[in-house]
């Protein structure tokens, strides 16, 4: 087949791609509508912030990082859960998992885009975002982390494209995949998804003015909420797409990943556990940042009720996770639930305000996010979301074999490599 012929093919399945994710039922229309007005709520939001500035947010001089970085550091561990459906399938040859680890990396790469997102509405000059690119601004590889943080977070993007991509298109051909050509990338990638989430532990790590966030149990802490959060959220997305398609999910690879959370969450609770037993038992003079968090401080506590509210999340969803009542998907759905909010404020509100405060001065400034920043981050869920129905609405199709490059009832002339 000759080039031209080659690339009209690909053009012709993007085409019907695109073409399709504009068709559905009423239930798709009312789900994209209502995601689409949230998605220009939050950029209208982002228009009068970057019109006025940060000064719109809860951040101040004190408290830098606020709701913005929480929701990164967050979707950055549901990106690398993409891994936790590789793994057992391509090394341990799950046979349930294998056409469900699309779905998963689809997740990822919506996640990545709501990662970029949130970094860019973060930036206070978001024009000078171009000094992050490699070989055009003052990238400062290897000593700076942020440069780091760059490069995995895109290169686990391309990874996750390029794998979920080739697939797509070979199903939509009728052709076997050649094993050469993304074998090797879902082993990279692989190793990728968790240098994406110890990348983002270290940005904190490695910040020797904030005694905080200086433990070397920082990234264990993040793979394994990472682990825990995001196979949860494939578990309820799973049931979704099973709820609303005629595409068969079955029960068994919902409790494989069950089974993944279960330990994810064990080994996430005994890693917060050692970190409060290092920070209060010494007592320390570095403790006060976490005596704000879960206790207050001189009067303020703004903090403790988000902190002991994740706390209780994560202990009733590990219950529930480690009795035989959640094979039940009514009980596993409540524990993922609580599991996924948990870990976000743990990972959001109690790992990212407590650094700042106190201040290196021992000012004591609080922060709780305005009604703009709120409205931007909902914005950024909604366009995550938007990505990923729009995905899954061209992958299952193909899945399924009604999106074709030939049409139902006719021969693949094409032989199967």
């Amino acid at each position: 087949m000759s080039l031209t012929r080659k690339t009209q093919n690909y053009l012709t399945f993007l085409w019907r791609c695109g073409r399709i994710a504009f068709d559905g039922d009423w239930r798709y229309y009312l789900w994209m509508g209502l995601l689409t007005m949230i998605c220009l709520l939050g950029l209208n939001a982002y228009a009068k912030q970057f019109v006025n500035g940060l000064r719109v947010t809860g951040m101040s001089d004190q408290v830098s990082w606020g709701v913005y970085i929480s929701n990164f550091t967050f979707m950055v561990g549901v990106a690398a859960a993409a891994a936790m459906l590789v793994i057992p399938v391509y090394i341990y040859d799950n046979k349930e998992l294998h056409d469900l680890v699309i779905f998963g990396e689809l997740l990822a790469v919506a996640a990545i885009f709501m990662c970029l997102a949130f970094v860019t509405v973060d930036l206070g000059r978001p024009d000078r975002f171009w000094h992050l690119i490699p070989g055009i601004g003052k990238f400062n590889f290897p000593g700076s982390m942020l440069s780091w943080d760059v490069i995995v977070l895109n290169g686990y993007l391309l990874l996750n494209v390029h794998i979920c991509g080739y697939l797509l298109y070979c199903r939509y051909c009728g052709v076997v995949p050649g094993k050469w050509f993304y074998i090797p990338f879902v082993f990279i990638a692989i190793f990728w998804a968790i240098s994406i989430h110890t990348v983002t532990a270290f940005l904190y790590v490695g910040l020797g003015g904030r005694p905080y966030w200086n433990s070397s149990i920082v990234g264990p802490r993040f793979i394994a909420s990472a682990f825990t959060a995001g196979p949860a959220l494939i578990i309820l997305a799973l049931q979704v797409i099973r709820r609303v398609t005629d595409y068969r999910i079955s029960d068994r690879a919902l409790l494989t990943l069950r089974n993944i959370v279960q330990v994810s969450m064990l080994i996430n609770v005994f890693l917060l556990a050692n970190e409060i037993f290092k920070e209060f038992y010494a007592r320390t003079a570095h403790v006060a940042s976490s005596e704000y968090l879960y206790f207050g401080l001189h009067g303020f506590h703004a903090l403790v009720p988000w902190i002991w509210t994740a706390i209780a999340f994560n202990l009733i969803a590990m219950v529930v996770l480690v009795l035989p009542v959640s094979k039940s998907l009514k009980y596993l759905n409540l524990a993922c639930v609580l599991a996924i909010v948990g870990i976000w404020i743990e990972k959001g509100m109690g790992l990212v305000v407590p650094g700042f405060i106190p201040s290196p001065l021992g000012e004591i400034v609080e922060y709780s996010p305005s009604l703009n920043e709120t409205l931007v981050c909902l914005g950024i869920w909604a366009f995550g979301l938007l990505c990923y129905t729009i995905m899954l609405r061209m992958a299952i199709p193909i899945l399924q074999g009604t999106l074709s490059r030939f049409p139902a009832g006719t021969l693949n002339p094409a032989p199967h490599h």
